[in-house]
């Protein structure tokens, strides 16, 4: 019997890639990961082969020597990983800055974005040190303002950033990016934030999952985890065709996040559609129609933003949030209002066919931050998920703060990785009415979708 999720089972099909094009321009995919068919055993079980999960397994195998093995229930990198729009940049946190500032207090929210430049620097180090072909572009993100008001906050915001949080933002004038950006009815000028980067998250996880595999890890694609019990001092982490035992485990999952395997998982994240269309390679003289010069990844200054960049062939990637059932046809639905804002943002592009379009799942907490810890009850259990659609980086670093913690780790005296900033530090409180998740987030989103109207008509 399928466990319970929340999604359309569609969302949930394991055996099947997405249609999109990471999948169709990944690249070699010479792995000698293979299923788990019989019982083994490891000091380290790692539930998810996304960026969190990879990440921890090649640190853990390289830098400290550990018998690692990878549980993915489909392909490597067959989750989020392997279908966000590919920016590694800072983010991660949906709380407001004031409310960070008031929870946490200054010199904490600082620690937190000054290792955001250092989660982005290690997927680039990462790439160099272990000979990853991410296709790389860019060098900052671009926040647009898509009304004239809405460019005084960025400005007001940018000040922010860099006198309280110690980051390099700059904005620059509608006049001044049509020159190094686009031009476009919904530009009014931006908000420029380094070091952000484009990249291919698919060849970036695939590129992990090698480097972990030369320095021994062990990967076991198409090996869901269908039950997760414990004897003695050992999980068993039962799958279709065997059974791992380990002394220690990582739950590496994010949005597909299997909550009905442990009572200590259950309502801890909210998963929440995000929808990507790319366009076929766009001309010279369409790019000149639109003056893009713009090669960094960029979202406009709404509450339900979109986000896109320009790919290294040419072709536009634009994403947004999805519906809140996940069935084909709610999808086919915001596919189309994606493509529609393409022609209303870029009016010369209005024409251009769409080539793959794709679907995937950004993990939500109920702090709406990331989550760093280890169970309370269960201190051999550690987690690293909530990356609140800004995984690429967050998960790359958490994955190997993680490796260097449990490695680190002689007792069960540290519950929370007190080394690390406050903001992802511990178990996130579980939703209330967990079975209402969904009809919550639809009422969220209305409620921002009437924010961003009623900001534009002022």
């Amino acid at each position: 019997m399928a466990p319970p999720r929340l999604y359309h089972e569609s969302l949930y099909r394991f055996a099947e890639a997405q249609p999109s094009y990471w999948e169709a321009t990944a690249g070699p995919r010479d792995l000698t990961a293979a299923p788990l068919e019989s019982d083994e055993s490891a000091d380290v079980a790692i539930i998810g082969g996304g960026f969190t999960g990879l990440s921890a397994a090649l640190h853990l195998a390289r830098d400290f020597g550990v018998d690692v093995r990878v549980l993915e229930a489909g392909h490597i990198g067959w989750g989020a990983s392997g279908r966000n729009g590919g920016f590694c940049g800072m983010g991660g946190v949906k709380l407001s800055l004031k409310k960070q500032l008031t929870d946490f207090g200054a010199e904490e929210v600082r620690r937190y974005y000054q290792a955001q430049v250092e989660a982005i620097e290690l997927v680039r180090t990462l790439g160099q040190d272990e000979g990853i072909d991410f296709q790389a572009k860019g060098n900052a993100e671009v926040t647009v303002a898509h009304g004239p008001r809405h460019f005084d906050e960025l400005v007001r915001y940018a000040e922010t950033q860099r006198s309280l949080l110690g980051l390099e933002s700059t904005t620059v004038s509608r006049e001044a990016f049509a020159e190094s950006g686009y031009k476009s009815p919904e530009q009014h000028g931006a908000l420029i934030l380094k070091p952000t980067f484009g990249l291919h998250p698919l060849r970036f996880a695939l590129g992990l999952a090698r480097a972990a595999e030369r320095r021994g890890a062990k990967l076991h694609p198409a090996s869901e985890v269908l039950s997760w019990t414990k004897e003695g001092d050992r999980h068993l982490l039962a799958t279709k065709g065997g059974t791992l035992r380990a002394r220690q485990v990582i739950v590496a999952c994010n949005g597909f996040m299997p909550e009905h395997l442990h009572k200590t998982l259950m309502a801890r994240a909210l998963p929440v559609q995000s929808n990507i269309i790319v366009t076929r390679p766009l001309r010279e003289d369409e790019l000149t129609a639109q003056q893009w010069r713009l090669d960094d990844p960029a979202i406009d200054s709404r509450h339900l933003f979109f986000y896109f960049r320009l790919l290294p062939d040419g072709r536009l990637l634009i994403g947004g949030r999805g519906d809140c059932h996940g069935d084909p046809a709610g999808s086919d639905r915001t596919f189309d209002y994606i493509a529609r804002r393409v022609r209303e943002i870029w009016p010369h592009w209005a024409a251009v066919e769409i080539e793959y379009r794709w679907r995937g799942l950004v993990c939500f907490t109920t702090g709406l931050r990331p989550a760093i810890g280890r169970f309370p009850d269960d201190p051999s259990v550690y987690f690293g998920f909530g990356y609140h659609g800004n995984g690429v980086n967050n998960a790359t670093w958490t994955g190997r703060e993680l490796a260097r913690w449990l490695a680190g780790s002689n007792s069960g005296d540290d519950p929370e990785p007190m080394h690390l900033p406050a903001l992802v530090r511990g178990l996130p409180h579980r939703f209330h009415l967990p079975g209402l998740r969904l009809p919550l987030l639809r009422a969220a989103i209305a409620y921002h979708a009437f924010k961003d109207k009623l900001s534009d008509r002022r």
